[in-house]
């Protein structure tokens, strides 16, 4: 290194492909490396032929009749090493030769994570920040992460740039750590033998592509067990953690043109519109398309076309029907009453690949642009893909005596888990319409929801998007008396709306005897002083679904071992509604399971002994989770649109009087039906992703609780 350190990249390699140090760091990790094994047998070879070429040139005499066997033998000596260096040239660039020795493999990385290193098109900056003084569990951690870096520097081949430092050492580096990329050193407690002392430490991987960053630091790297005798500090996940943090910063980091630049086949974008028909507040919209599509083609050096088709024009090449054979477009109805309909619709299509292309907002400039953009990322598979995500918005509470409550219910750690792989984006429902470069609505907890919500997520399945629906009928509250937790009917949800798909939420709770325990402080003296201990209660709220309960074949529960749905409703399928869908029945409660209407929570052991609340009706299983694939009816089919003429919105008059003002209408009307690309999944719990639920769950069983993230992640990975 320290020669290296004064040479540029490239002599710097060679300089460390020459050196035998370098060569001997992999067989160092348990890693044997073929090109390392080439190089120590051509070493080998080299001495060993100029061994014997020493040894026999001894016996040769120096006259003129033995020159011509002289200089042959020199010539073979020379014609051998130059043969073993160029064998170790033309091994060089082959990084896959390796063989991982270690118990575990530690050092064998995944298909998708090499497929992700070798798509690299610009410099990936990995830099680890570790102190040399570091608490002493975290110490033996430093070298395990430090070798799964160097295989990434390896499969990547030279695309990964390398360095572990520690900034104690560089102070330029350190200002940059905390200035640019807000890495400042972990204050961690160190006992030693006579005192207590604090330890100032680094212990974080910088991830950086182009203008994107991510910092993995020591919580989101190790995982603590603690026991009574000793804790155990390890690493999490790393490659997982590494990965998926790469992932977010090349996906984020991409253009549309450089989209358009890595298409193996032209993207054709086509706009079928009905001029005639065309309401005269849409009469722009068409040139408004045209432009933003001929800014994308003429910068994309032929990968990019457009064209415009009149379904209704004598010469044009497909009809009305035949746009609803293909595509499943049907035209918008001009007004609520009227017999006209026109088309306002853009098909993109990049091969096999077709999508619908429905533009939000007022229909200007930008809402188009964002449109064909998301669409032209959805099509590749080099971008981030962005999650919406919809949570009840946070309202204080009061308590019994007037005080302000925080909200109980929050979902930091749902939101902290999809990240991990996505862009999440909280959305703002109430403006009718869901952001076009959404690729997955997320819906947690639906209450006190407007019809221009529901509007904009009808909407957004009617255009093929994919939905995610944590439906439960009941929330959890406190209960301003005891103090202890109560539930509470959700109102104004999307019961009816998602009943209308043909998936009825009920209105009742499942209890099963198949659960998961509810942790119970529980008071004991032990020699004369109070102890408080965690104790498991039986709890049939907290429906325990395992794998005889679930989808097996289906891969958003594949790889569960179980999961957990807290005070769950069961869900009712249409069989009529959903003959024509794929239905997939994902979680099932056990065959001892039963329902109650009662939102009474609290367990009544000394009146129901063994399970804590009454048994009534037949004990069966019921379904709790569902996912649907095809076509589906508008909920607002039939209905006025939240944006129509009989939607007003209210100002104050002259004597107190309100004037009605017609709200503005919505974008492109109402699409009555989804194209059988549509996506839905309906859970029947409302609270299993609920920090408060993860909170509970972690005193008894520690880490159970992310099979439900895991649940949700595999849902959104099945959505996409």
């Amino acid at each position: 290194p320290g020669v290296t350190d004064f040479v540029g990249d490239t002599a710097g390699e060679i300089l460390r492909a020459v050196g035998s140090g370098s060569r001997f760091e992999s067989i160092q990790r348990g890693v044997v490396d073929l090109r390392d094994l080439v190089y120590y047998l051509t070493l080998t070879g080299i001495f060993l032929t100029l061994n014997v070429f020493s040894l026999d040139s001894k016996k040769w005499s120096t006259g003129e009749r033995t020159r011509r066997q002289r200089q042959s033998e020199m010539l073979t000596v020379v014609l051998i090493a130059l043969n073993l260096i160029m064998l170790n040239v033309w091994l060089f660039p082959l990084h896959g030769l390796r063989l991982d020795l270690t118990e575990q493999h530690e050092y064998t990385l995944s298909q998708t994570t090499r497929d992700l290193l070798s798509n690299l098109q610009e410099p990936l900056l990995i830099r680890g920040y570790f102190s040399e003084k570091t608490h002493p569990l975290l110490a033996p951690l430093v070298p395990r992460i430090r070798d799964m870096l160097k295989e990434y520097e390896i499969a990547s081949g030279g695309k990964v740039q390398l360095e572990i430092i520690d900034p104690a050492k560089d102070p330029d580096k350190e200002a940059e750590a905390n200035q640019v990329y807000g890495i400042r050193p972990m204050p961690f407690q160190v006992a030693g033998r006579y005192e207590t002392s604090i330890i100032n430490s680094y212990f974080d991987i910088l991830i950086s592509y182009g203008d994107q960053f991510v910092v993995l630091n020591f919580r989101d790297l190790i995982e603590v067990d603690a026991s009574r005798e000793d804790v155990d500090v390890h690493l999490r996940n790393l490659e997982y953690d590494l990965t998926s943090s790469i992932k977010k910063v090349v996906y984020g980091f991409q253009s549309v043109d450089s989209v358009l630049a890595a298409m193996s086949e032209p993207a054709k974008l086509t706009l079928y519109v009905t001029p005639d028909t065309l309401p005269e507040w849409l009469a722009d919209v068409p040139d408004t398309i045209e432009k933003v599509a001929q800014d994308i083609a003429a910068k994309s050096n032929g990968k990019f076309t457009y064209e415009v088709v009149n379904p209704d024009a004598p010469d044009s090449p497909v009809t009305r029907q035949e746009l609803y054979d293909q595509y499943g477009l049907q035209p918008f109805a001009v007004s609520l009453f009227s017999g006209d309909s026109y088309y306002l619709h853009m098909v993109l299509q990049v091969g096999d690949q077709v999508q619908v292309v429905y533009p939000s907002g007022d229909l200007a400039e930008a809402d188009v642009r964002k449109a064909i953009e998301s669409a032209l990322k959805r099509t590749a598979s080099g971008f981030l893909q962005v999650v919406g995500l919809w949570v009840p918005p946070a309202e204080e509470t009061q308590d019994m005596f007037g005080q302000p409550q925080q909200p109980l219910s929050t979902w930091r750690q749902l939101d902290a888990s999809l990240r991990q792989e996505y862009d999440v984006r909280y959305v703002d429902l109430s403006t009718g319409y869901v952001p076009p470069e959404v690729d997955v609505l997320v819906v947690i907890a639906p209450q006190n929801m407007t019809d221009k919500e529901r509007f904009a997520i009808d909407q957004y399945l009617m255009r093929g998007g994919s939905v995610i629906v944590a439906a439960g009928n009941y929330g959890i509250t406190l209960d301003q008396f005891t103090g202890g937790l109560a539930l509470k009917p959700l109102t104004e949800n999307l019961r009816d709306m998602l009943a209308s798909y043909g998936i009825r939420v009920e209105e009742k709770l499942v209890l099963d005897p198949q659960n998961e325990p509810f942790p119970v402080a529980v008071m004991r003296t032990v020699g004369g002083f109070p102890v408080q201990e965690i104790k498991a209660l039986d709890y049939p709220f907290f429906v325990d679904v395992r794998s005889d309960g679930m989808a097996r074949e289906s891969p958003i529960v594949s790889n569960l071992p179980a999961v957990t749905l807290n005070w769950v409703s069961p869900i009712t399928l249409d069989e009529g509604k959903n003959s024509d869908r794929n239905v997939t029945e994902l979680l099932r409660s056990s065959d001892g399971s039963w329902t109650q209407t009662s939102l009474d929570i609290q367990p009544d052991f000394d009146t129901y002994p063994e399970t804590g609340f009454p048994i009534s009706g037949t004990r069966q299983s019921y379904l709790l989770a569902v996912a649907v694939q095809g076509s589906f009816e508008s909920y607002f089919k039939d209905k006025p649109s939240p944006f129509g003429e009989n939607a007003f919105a209210t100002e104050e008059g002259g004597e107190g009087t309100p004037t009605p003002t017609p709200a503005p209408e919505v974008a492109g009307g109402v699409i009555k039906e989804s194209p059988d690309t549509a996506r839905l999944i309906v859970i029947g719990s409302a609270e299993f992703v609920d920090d408060v639920v993860f909170d509970l769950s972690s005193r008894l069983t520690r880490d159970r609780y992310l099979n439900s993230l895991k649940l949700m992640q595999n849902s959104v990975a099945w959505a996409t």
